[in-house]
């Protein structure tokens, strides 16, 4: 696999940790995220961006199992991980992770009328025993090959077994795990079973878990680190979290990520779960939030237990309507970024990518005038 290349001439780049007292570690490399590069155009053979093919095949390391289409996962939040978004998505070959709330039964409901969308479903776990009775039964019911085992934490080691304890139930199917941020634990996670590592703490838009825990990793280096490690194994990586436009969704590609899976860039649609609200001037908004949000907990849990704190948050975001138009706009963006680098394929963006570090991403000066 290709290199992305980071185009940069400070020296802290290159340091070293520096050892504090007690043991305590400072990392003085600069970690990046989106908002710090840009991606530097090369020289182009592609007349047009209807040239670039965005579908990528893969045959995944544990069960080798091939997957074909556009690596674009909507996130298994409530808001998002629905059976319309399945419907929209799947059109475009894009995978949709399920909320982790939904059962069996309305798995086997939905496929009898939808059994196209299989292939671009992912059923979602978390780690208690209920989950993984929860996991085993829509697993054999249904035809869905893809799992997500989903945590905030990807670091514990009770989530590396229930990684393992899946694996050896479920050998023959496509594993996403995480979420973690290093080159290690990616490596951790790969070797004790998983496909596929979801790679993000704290970037996403309704994420408080950096605010709440001072916990995190820029998400870009966060990408390009996992990448290195995921790739010598041969596995995969998905950059879950922390774009909010087309560009960062295609920076998220170009520093090596295998899929990206978002939320918020989602968020809003007609395919998204929840009413719509109308406030004052007749504008329309839904809800959204974050899967550990007060509002997540209270619906499946009774509420914010004594021992944590929330680290979600709940927002109204405009009401964008049919998610088509969003994915149109999305796919177009990618395609613009592939004929910009030279990439005739996706699957080549990480070899054609340079990054550059800058000041300033976009120019601001109408950014209040833009029409709606």
């Amino acid at each position: 696999r290709g290199r992305t290349k980071l185009s940069t001439s400070s020296a802290s780049l290159r340091r070293p940790c520096a050892m504090g007292k007690g043991g305590m570690h400072i990392e003085e490399a600069v970690k990046l995220d989106f908002k710090d590069v840009l991606i530097r155009p090369k020289r182009s053979t592609l007349k047009s961006r209807s040239e670039v093919e965005l579908s990528r095949k893969y045959i995944f390391r544990h069960t080798k199992e091939t997957w074909e289409g556009v690596p674009i996962i909507a996130a298994n939040m409530d808001t998002t991980g629905t059976f319309e978004m399945v419907k929209a998505l799947s059109k475009h070959k894009c995978i949709v992770a399920m909320s982790k709330h939904i059962t069996a039964d309305a798995f086997v409901e939905f496929l009898k009328q939808n059994p196209e969308c299989a292939p671009f479903m992912a059923i979602s776990s978390g780690t208690s025993n209920a989950d993984f009775a929860k996991l085993k039964d829509c697993v054999t019911r249904t035809n869905i090959k893809m799992l997500c085992l989903d945590v905030a934490n990807g670091y514990s080691e009770h989530f590396v077994d229930y990684v393992r304890k899946v694996r050896k139930e479920f050998p023959e199917h496509i594993i996403l795990a995480g979420n973690v941020v290093t080159g290690e634990m990616t490596e951790e996670l790969i070797l004790s079973g998983a496909d596929i590592v979801k790679v993000g703490i704290g970037p996403g838009s309704v994420c408080t878990t950096r605010k709440q825990t001072g916990v995190g990793y820029p998400q870009l280096s966060a990408v390009i680190e996992c990448a290195d490690a995921a790739h010598g194994l041969g596995g995969c990586i998905v950059s879950d979290g922390g774009c909010s436009c087309p560009g960062d969704v295609a920076k998220a590609f170009g520093g090596g990520s295998d899929f990206v899976m978002m939320g918020g860039m989602l968020a809003g649609h007609d395919e998204s779960a929840g009413e719509v609200i109308e406030g004052p001037g007749g504008k329309k908004r839904k809800l959204f939030y974050g899967m550990s949000s007060d509002t997540a907990m209270k619906k499946y849990a009774g509420g914010v237990a004594e021992y944590r704190s929330s680290e979600g948050k709940t927002v109204e975001v405009p009401y964008r309507g049919p998610v088509d138009a969003t994915m149109f706009d999305l796919l177009g963006g990618l395609r613009s970024a592939c004929t910009y680098t030279g990439a005739g394929k996706l699957k080549e963006m990480s070899k054609r990518t340079t990054f550059v570090r800058v000041t300033q991403q976009l120019n601001p000066v109408f950014n209040a005038n833009e029409a709606k």
